[in-house]
């Protein structure tokens, strides 16, 4: 079989698997959410943080429980990383620097999972599992809770209320994210994934050199970093570690874990708000930009175009050989249309366009289909822009799901869409334009102002992965990439929470001939234009001055 047509029959086992666990999965998370009987478990955990689990909160109220929670969890990452020599299962290792502790806290708490440092080399087994593997639970959960309380705004009318975040949150981690991940780290295991406690020790490679290999709890942590779209790893190679990624079916599993949740969230949210149409006409937006990011990675990096790649027949560089190119793409197309940030190869080495459409993928908003919960709140802002512009175009008030979006609506819409951009180019041309940020880079011309485009791209989007070739183990870089994610993460949740109260207290308004409905393919079509579009507008001189002129040079 060529390498093309494994790259199809790879593809297209993704979309079935996927095809068949969307609606019984959908439904399970929309009875989940939707339940008003707490399990002997969860109401353990509420006695424990002293919450009222059956009191209903304001969206105001909610915010400030999201917030109060990540900050507690923030200084909680950040001490076990500098208290770190005096814990258990240290294995010797020494405290992590205060910049690098702020940076990773910081990572881990806004599901981004960047990381500035050697897994193997600088974290202990306590602090991976107690301090790093919990916030891959509980903020997925989080992303889960925002954009079950957005959904929650559209379903509810005359209401003040959004739910409650500690029941949200405390939900989907016993009821969803445990359940799955105790079962995918039984299945990692057995495909070659590492479970222990074991330090690090002496091998001797294959030509004869000796080398030092950490063990550790390596497939409970790899399970939740990709189903929780996290990223981050284990080890400094993250996904192309044998040890987090052993064959080519663990491969297939992984990308599979990814996709799981965002893509199941559309049905959850068409059965929360009553009409299951609709969460197929998000599902075909999200499918139709993912598929085509997916395509064209694949078709950039399986043609080679680049002068290395052209001469040997094939771009290999930076990839993995057990899994290929296709596998590669496939894997780098997933990562960066979620926020998981798990890589199997070097973006860096990637063709310039292939290169690009990594880039381009989370500078979309990561919304095909995006993050644990993030990707679904923020298609729905898109919709939201979508049916603004086509009320604009007839003449009348717009209306999504019954709701009319006025200018409080379309305001908040607004500065969710402009946080991301915001942070992405500001942090890009502070980089390019002081010492600090440009000492760190290892290249010039397009290709290291793609490398800084990128680091700012991931930390803002939440997504974790990197382009490489930037040192970005700096004080410099570890501050201000933290300062990305902090605010790529919460600016836009306050915004989205601050939209799903306004919402829930309208009241429905009725149809009529001028509403535009949002459940055909025009509607469709039109969330895809705009999403595009606002992309183009916002990113194209940034792309022309990195990914394309390297492309076309």
């Amino acid at each position: 079989m060529s390498t093309t047509a494994a790259g199809i029959v790879f593809i297209a086992s993704l979309i079935i698997a996927l095809g068949l666990v969307h609606k019984p999965f959908g439904d399970y998370m929309h009875r989940v959410y939707s339940g008003v009987r707490h399990t002997m478990a969860e109401r353990a955990v509420y006695r424990l943080l002293g919450v009222q689990p059956d009191t209903q909160q304001r969206w105001t109220v909610y915010a400030r429980g999201v917030l109060a929670f990540s900050v507690v969890s923030i200084l909680f990452v950040y001490g076990m990383q500098r208290l770190q020599d005096k814990l258990v299962l240290s294995l010797g290792f020494p405290p992590v620097t205060d910049h690098v502790a702020w940076n990773t806290a910081v990572s881990f708490v806004t599901n981004t999972n960047w990381q500035a440092y050697s897994g193997e080399s600088t974290m202990g087994h306590l602090v991976q599992m107690a301090a790093l593997a919990v916030q891959n639970f509980v903020s997925a959960s989080v992303g889960m809770a925002v954009a079950i309380a957005l959904v929650r705004g559209f379903a509810r009318n005359r209401s003040d209320t959004l739910g409650n975040f500690w029941v949200d949150l405390v939900r989907g981690t016993i009821r969803i994210l445990l359940p799955i991940a105790f079962v995918g780290a039984l299945v990692l295991v057995a495909g070659g994934l590492v479970q222990n406690f074991v330090g690090p020790h002496e091998v001797t490679t294959l030509t004869g050199d000796v080398q030092n290999m950490t063990g550790g709890p390596v497939a409970s942590q790899e399970v939740i970093k990709e189903l929780g779209t996290n990223g981050g790893g284990f080890y400094n190679t993250n996904s192309a570690h044998p040890f987090e990624n052993a064959t080519t079916w663990t491969n297939w599993f992984e990308i599979v874990l990814i996709l799981l949740i965002p893509f199941a969230l559309p049905r959850t949210f068409g059965k929360m708000v009553g009409q299951v149409r609709q969460g197929y006409a998000i599902l075909a937006v999200m499918a139709a930009i993912a598929v085509a990011g997916v395509v064209l990675t694949n078709v950039f990096e399986l043609s080679g175009h680049a002068t290395v790649p052209q001469a040997v027949g094939a771009s290999m560089e930076g990839k993995d050989v057990r899994f290929g190119v296709a596998n590669s793409a496939t894997f780098a197309a997933a990562t960066t249309l979620t926020s998981t940030g798990a890589v199997n190869s070097a973006h860096d080495s990637y063709t310039p366009l292939g290169g690009m459409m990594t880039l381009v993928n989370m500078m979309l908003g990561e919304v095909a289909p995006g993050g644990v919960g993030s990707g679904l709140y923020g298609m729905l802002v898109l919709a939201v822009i979508t049916v603004f512009v086509a009320g604009l175009m007839v003449g009348r008030t717009p209306e999504y799901l019954g709701k009319r979006i006025g200018a409080r609506e379309i305001k908040l819409a607004s500065m969710y869409f402009l946080v991301t951009p915001l942070l992405v180019l500001t942090g890009t041309a502070v980089a390019m334009g002081n010492e600090a940020g440009r000492a760190a880079m290892l290249n010039t011309g397009p290709h290291g102002f793609s490398e800084i485009l990128y680091a700012f791209t991931s930390a803002s989007n939440n997504n974790g992965s990197a382009f490489a070739g930037v040192t970005v183990n700096t004080p410099w870089y570890d501050v201000a990439l933290g300062l990305c994610m902090a605010f790529g993460r919460f600016l836009p949740i306050i915004f989205v929470l601050a939209l799903a109260g306004s919402l829930a207290g309208q009241a429905p308004a009725p149809e009529s001939a001028g509403t535009l409905p949002t459940h055909r393919p025009q509607f469709v079509g039109m969330v895809i234009g705009v999403t595009i579009i606002l992309v183009a507008l916002t990113f194209l001189p940034a792309l022309a001055l990195g990914p394309l002129a390297e492309g076309l040079s």
